[in-house]
């Protein structure tokens, strides 16, 4: 399935500019971009609480001792914490994490309840469905956007993760002074409202893809950006390297690279 193509509505603003951004990126990392797992909602809610500040790998290791030990939810919501804390050992602050991770549990099987399953979340509208979760202890716009469209549900809610929130900055989408659970909404707002979960998952992986291969927290890669014309901070970090001003003034705020 192809990108979205552009718009016989022409948006303006900074969703036309996402829009352009998002083309290019999808073009450059080859979209539609496989889904990289399927599970259940719950498992995919307990998988993004574990990868907080976490490398991948550690956080993936910990889900999959953590089922290894645990047969099944509700056995990780009984069980002694020290328990589960070793079981997560591979992640950062599993003393916390595991306490948290339990907590949710039971308060899923109480506002169910006694019923520890999120499928039902297929049910809901997108915004419901993220605010339930949300209310959750520990939950944030990333968690609840991650659970809804990373799991099987295949809902079309926007994650952002601190790459595509930096790509996101430069670009000039979102001020600088807009921290990433903030900056959920407001990337979501430029995107067309009729586009399905696999155009969303594209346009986050596409994002992140562009934070880890060219637009580096250090020493962004400017020169060989594919949105290089779209992006104030790397025309003025590209132009300062050259002692000159940039070519052309947009009239976009201009970011510092971070």
């Amino acid at each position: 399935m192809p990108s979205l193509p552009l718009f016989p509505e022409a948006p303006s603003g900074p969703s036309a500019k996402a829009l352009r951004v998002h083309e290019r990126l999808c073009a450059e990392y080859g979209c539609p971009i496989p889904w990289f797992r399927s599970q259940d909602p719950l498992s995919e809610l307990v998988s993004a609480l574990l990868s907080h500040r976490t490398r991948n790998a550690s956080s993936g290791a910990a889900f999959r001792q953590l089922r290894a030990r645990f047969p099944t939810w509700e056995a990780v919501r009984d069980a002694p914490c020290v328990e589960v804390q070793e079981a997560i050992s591979a992640v950062t602050w599993p003393e916390q994490k595991a306490p948290r991770i339990q907590q949710v549990l039971r308060c899923i099987t109480e506002r169910r309840g006694g019923e520890l399953s999120l499928d039902f979340l297929a049910e809901l509208p997108v915004r419901e469905a993220r605010d339930w979760l949300e209310h959750l202890p520990g939950v944030g716009p990333k968690s609840s956007a991650a659970t809804l469209l990373f799991s099987r549900l295949r809902k079309p809610a926007l994650p952002v993760d601190s790459h595509h929130h930096r790509v996101a900055v430069r670009l000039g989408l979102i001020p600088e002074t807009v921290a990433v659970g903030p900056a959920h909404r407001l990337l979501e707002a430029q995107l067309p409202q009729d586009w399905d979960a696999q155009r969303v998952y594209d346009n986050h992986e596409a994002l992140m893809l562009h934070g880890q291969r060219c637009c580096f927290y250090r020493e962004p890669a400017c020169q060989r950006c594919v949105v290089l014309d779209l992006c104030p901070t790397g025309q003025a970090r590209l132009a300062s390297q050259r002692g000159a001003k940039p070519a052309g003034d947009t009239g976009e705020e201009k970011f510092p690279a971070t």
